[in-house]
Formats: C-alpha cells, structure tokens, sequence
C-alpha cells in the first residue's frame, strides 16, 4: 500500500518519442507524477495544457511534470503536437505503473462498471518519497492547486 512518507514505487516506461523514462533518474529534482484515463479527452486535455502552461513556474520550483495513462506512445506523441504540451507523457500500455500506484480502479458512468485510470497526482520530493497522493482529482485548476502545494515543499 502506497503510503505518504514512503519511496514512491520506481519505474521505467516509454514517453511520446519512445524514449524510456526511469523515475528515479529526477531524484534531485521534485516530481508530479499524474495519471489520467485517456489522451485528447475533454478533462485530460484541460488538465494536460494547464500543466503545460505552467511549466515555467514549476521549472522555477525544480519540479518536472509526468503525465501517464495506458495510451500508445504514438497516441501520446499526436496528443502533445496538436495541443503543444510541454509534459513528459508516458505510455503505460500493459497497466503495471498504474496498479503500482493503485489508479487502476473500477468505474461507474452511466451505470456501467468498467475498470480505468482514476485520475490522481502524487508529489514525490528531490529524495524520491511520496508527499502528496489526490485521487480522484478534478482536471480542470489541478495543475494551480499543485503548484501551491510545490512551493511548500
């Protein structure tokens, strides 16, 4: 069970060039690590862009952004260039990340039950522990809400 405190469970996977990714290569930097069901979606994509219009504050505050869901890196690469996101997107297509960080839940819409990403963000600090965990995180003024809670760190 993920707790706050603890180190935030390592990995490795494939961003929007296919480029692996470890986690553990930004210790000495702060990380929001933030997973989100489904690229080019109406809340993803507000989520996504807020982040990215504030990469320059959270640059200023030694902190990177990681979006991942299970989409392709192709997918990822066509959400970035036609919204021009700044983000790392990271592709998690086999659900492993996912279930590390406990986001792969079972979801109701409409009456059906479906397992998906429940959208959630973790803050993990410059020595690679968890400070901050938010599931079911509302899209739309996350990205502001994070960078409040960056500067307190």
């Amino acid at each position: 069970m993920l707790q706050l405190g603890s180190a935030a469970p390592d990995f490795s996977l494939p961003d929007s060039d296919m480029e692996t990714l470890k986690l553990s290569k930004f210790r000495g930097k702060k990380v929001v690590l933030y997973f989100y069901p489904k690229d080019d979606t109406p809340g993803c994509t507000v989520e996504a862009i807020e982040f990215s219009d504030l990469e320059n504050e959270f640059i200023k505050h030694n902190t990177i952004i990681i979006g991942v869901s299970k989409d392709d890196c192709m997918s990822h690469a066509a959400f970035r260039d036609k919204h021009g996101l700044a983000v790392n997107l990271l592709s998690d297509e086999d659900g492993k990340v996912c279930e590390k960080y406990k986001v792969w839940q079972e979801k109701e819409k409409d009456g059906i039950k479906k397992m998906g990403i429940m959208r959630s963000t973790f803050v993990i600090d410059t020595d690679g522990i968890l400070r901050h965990m938010q599931y079911g995180v509302v899209a739309k003024g996350h990205a502001a809400e994070i960078l409040t809670l960056i500067k307190t760190l």
